[in-house]
């Protein structure tokens, strides 16, 4: 870890700010190099805690490039991020703890990976979205005994409604893994059910669930009827309507609307053919999808979210970026992420007034900068 101190920048509510970081770690005062943030905002280290790859890497289909995915983020602002494998065979899952446990290579530098989430295969085949079919399965317990936080499982998508779906929950819940609802046709009953056994997130709010209906609320409607969960919300532009964002925030606010990018390979390239884990998706004006046009993930760096969120909503540089570092580091229950107090982890990352980054800083070293 190295000693820093960011000068001449502006917390997110534009009060001057300088930041000394000693050890890998946020100090009152400290010695050493000087990085110039006149004009810019200190953001605490933004965390995206659902990526399926970047910069034309796929996680589901290349997991041994997760820490190449890692090095990637850092030019978005990332300083830590969950690789998300999506429903694969179990050899793709194996192969990115396998990666995951080794370490990164020498000289490796990066936004750190905390740990996989497996978007599947526990999902309803009627939600499946851009996942693919034929590996999907029913949930059981005995498939999942290798699974746990220390393994390197952070977090598993689950459909409630499936049978034994409720077990599932409380089983992975026991080993510290975080279960999110979603790539489900659960009614809201059933997703009150999976929080009272564990649940406490919600995967892509509105996508791969149905629609929130007066008498039919189902997932939407008890993340927003105040179940508790932290609904992880893709604000791109393209998965959610304006007016429903702006309803969205209104209802959750910071503190349980989980920003994501849910961002995949095309994270930097240009329009054309990609891969999804099994499957080529197109990147088009923006967006990914699949042949017969479901999205299929996002183009989108967590940073276009955020813009996204504000300019849609109104809100707050200080409500906006709260919904990457804090609401996540709460979820995640890691205290030394999402905040910029003495005593928390150096991560920073330096942004303008329109949220473009000039500079990322993980734990006291900079590891991309823009000029």
């Amino acid at each position: 870890m190295s000693e820093l101190l960011i000068r001449h920048g502006s917390d997110v509510h534009g009060t001057p700010l300088d930041l000394a970081v000693s050890g890998g770690q946020v100090v009152e005062h400290g010695d050493g190099p000087i990085l110039d943030a006149t004009g810019l905002y200190l953001l605490p280290g933004l965390l995206d805690l659902q990526v399926n790859g970047c910069a034309g890497i796929d996680i589901t289909a290349e997991p041994t490039r997760l820490w190449e995915v890692g090095t990637a983020l850092a030019s978005h602002g990332v300083t830590a991020f969950v690789p998300t494998v999506i429903t694969s065979s179990p050899a793709a899952r194996d192969q990115a703890l396998q990666t995951l446990t080794a370490g990164p290579p020498v000289g490796w530098l990066g936004a750190v990976p905390l740990g996989l989430h497996f978007e599947g295969p526990f999902i309803s085949p009627a939600r499946k979205g851009a996942h693919p079919a034929q590996w999907l399965r029913t949930p059981e317990v005995d498939l999942v005994t290798a699974w746990s936080r220390s393994a390197g499982v952070l977090m598993v998508t689950v459909a409630p409604e499936l049978p034994g779906a409720i077990d599932l929950v409380r089983a992975l819940t026991a080993r510290g893994i975080i279960v999110s609802v979603g790539h489900t046709d659960a009614s809201a009953a059933q997703v009150v059910e999976a929080v009272k056994a564990g649940a406490r997130c919600l995967t892509h709010l509105g996508n791969a669930m149905p629609p929130l209906r007066p008498r039919q609320p189902g997932p939407v409607g008890a993340a927003l009827g105040g179940s508790g969960l932290v609904a992880g919300v893709i604000a791109d532009g393209h998965h959610h309507d304006p007016l429903f964002l702006s309803a969205v925030w209104r209802a959750l606010g910071p503190r349980r609307f989980l920003t994501v990018s849910d961002t995949t390979a095309a994270l930097g390239l240009a329009d054309g053919p990609v891969r999804l884990g099994d499957q080529e998706v197109v990147v088009s004006d923006g967006t990914v999808r699949l042949a017969d046009g479901t999205l299929a993930g996002s183009a989108a760096s967590l940073t276009d979210c955020l813009r996204t969120l504000r300019h849609t909503t109104g809100c707050s540089l200080a409500d906006a970026a709260a919904t990457a570092t804090s609401t996540a580091a709460d979820l995640l229950g890691d205290s030394q992420r999402g905040r910029l107090d003495v005593g928390a982890r150096g991560d920073v990352t330096l942004v303008d007034a329109d949220l473009c980054v000039v500079a990322t800083v993980v734990g006291g070293r900079v590891v991309y900068g823009r000029s």
